[in-house]
């Protein structure tokens, strides 16, 4: 477990820390990953697992999608309110440490999860109850960093224990319950102090049946 002066690195306290310390840390568009694996989606019932600032949460939101955006950090969720006010677009924002608390809500027509890093020994955990919280007919959508990206100096160093690849997530999904859309590692550009770096994402995207 990584440790950031003795708060955990995953904890609200650590992450309000981190929103408070500068101005927007994301860049308040939505995630291209969304757009490619959600635009052909029929608005419904959304959740928005760590929707920080909101670029995702509202996206959706303006497309039709009834957003409930879930994040550790209220910092986090006051910027994303506001922003939604000045839109004139109606998001439900709560937070919540879904390592202690339960899914709020649901079913879900989508679940989107990008970016969650916990531990192994919660991983499964956590993500199966995601899982659990989708709609027959539903999706999950997981986004996260690919163990190889630990070689691209992009990523602090968290190696295997935070890292994932599809296969951890498609383990907790059984066959007959679900129908797998994407298990994939595409690659994508980022900038490192002014140079372009490759870096690998995984995408899962699966339909409950």
């Amino acid at each position: 477990m990584s440790e950031q002066g003795g708060e955990r690195s995953w904890s609200a306290r650590a992450w309000d820390e981190r929103y408070a310390e500068k101005g927007p840390v994301w860049s308040g568009r939505v995630n291209p990953r969304l757009v490619e694996q959600a635009c052909d989606l029929a608005p419904g019932a959304a959740l928005d697992v760590g929707c920080g600032e909101g670029g995702d949460a509202l996206w959706l939101a303006g497309r039709g999608w009834r957003v409930t955006g879930v994040d550790l950090s209220q910092v986090a969720l006051d910027r994303a309110a506001r922003r939604a006010g000045e839109e004139g677009l109606d998001v439900d924002w709560r937070r919540a440490d879904l390592l202690e608390e339960p899914v709020p809500g649901g079913p879900y027509d989508l679940v989107s999860v990008f970016f969650l890093h916990v531990p192994r020994p919660v991983f499964d955990g956590l993500y199966a109850a995601l899982a659990a919280a989708v709609a027959p007919g539903g999706s999950l959508l997981v986004v996260g960093h690919h163990p190889d990206d630990q070689h691209t100096g992009v990523r602090r160093p968290q190696g295997d224990d935070l890292l994932f690849g599809p296969e951890r997530v498609t383990a907790l999904l059984d066959e007959r319950d679900w129908e797998l859309r994407t298990a994939a590692t595409p690659t994508r550009t980022q900038d490192l102090e002014g140079q372009p770096v490759t870096v690998t994402d995984t995408v899962v995207h699966a339909v409950r049946r």
